[in-house]
């Protein structure tokens, strides 16, 4: 199952990863130390992100390449840039 850390630092934050949510057609779920929610639920979004950091969890066999690029601004590790000097 494809998981991502996330840190949301604002409830706009918050709304707009439940915009980037809403977009896709599979489950995207948000892991926090008090439960779980729905990431499309904005009021589920916060309640959860309130804590430091949460997690993204996605089924398998889903094609998640657009949906990493949009939520790589909340994401805790970013994923290193490969240049083609470095390949």
């Amino acid at each position: 199952m494809p998981q991502y850390e996330v840190l949301i630092r604002s409830s706009e934050q918050a709304q707009k990863l439940s915009q980037v949510a809403e977009k896709y057609p599979f489950d995207i779920w948000i892991h926090g130390q008090s439960g779980q929610a729905d990431a499309k639920s904005l009021l589920g979004l916060m309640l959860l992100t309130i804590e430091n950091d949460v997690r993204l969890v996605i089924d398998d066999n889903v094609d998640t390449r657009a949906f990493e690029e949009e939520i790589e601004e909340f994401r805790m590790f970013p994923k290193k840039k490969t240049t083609s000097a470095s390949l």
